[in-house]
């Protein structure tokens, strides 16, 4: 009988450390366990769809998706508190800071926009183009959105 008190005592302390453990166990977000959701007509031009939204809790600032822009879609102007990077992963596209020349971004190009530059960025007019956007959050805060990119601005 002490045997399986022991035993059973033992298999009580081992499973609640487990479970302490997966508080801190690394966690996977399986590819579409998460619906896609069309990028807001107050942020964006054009059709814009964004998958795997990410945002960790904190003391983590951490967030981003995939965000894949139709012909001629692009985001509003927009700042970032702590900047923001852009993984190309696809496509052909654009990005313009305030006051500067539009650049065109492809695939594996890495855009770094510093905290604060205004800018946007988006597909050309004949592609689509798909990246990966990363910013972190200041105040829990990661974007400040400005007035859309008017076609004009975009043709430049």
């Amino acid at each position: 009988m002490k045997t399986i008190t022991f035993i059973m005592s033992s298999l009580a302390l081992l499973t609640s450390a487990a479970f302490a453990q997966d508080e801190q166990a690394v966690v996977v977000a399986r590819a579409g366990s998460q619906p896609s959701s069309l990028g807001s007509a107050d942020n964006f031009t054009g059709s814009v769809r964004v998958d795997s939204r990410f945002q960790r809790d904190a003391p983590a600032r951490i967030g981003g998706g995939i965000v894949t822009f139709a012909p001629g879609a692009r985001t509003a102007w927009h700042t970032h508190p702590l900047g923001q990077t852009l993984i190309v992963t696809a496509g052909a596209g654009l990005v313009q800071q305030w006051g500067g020349s539009t650049q065109e971004i492809r695939p594996g190009d890495v855009v770094w926009i510093p905290p604060g530059v205004k800018h946007w960025h988006g597909a050309t007019a004949t592609a689509d183009m798909s990246h990966i956007a990363i910013a972190e959050a200041l105040d829990g805060k990661a974007v400040e959105w400005k007035e859309q990119v008017s076609d004009e601005q975009y043709r430049r």
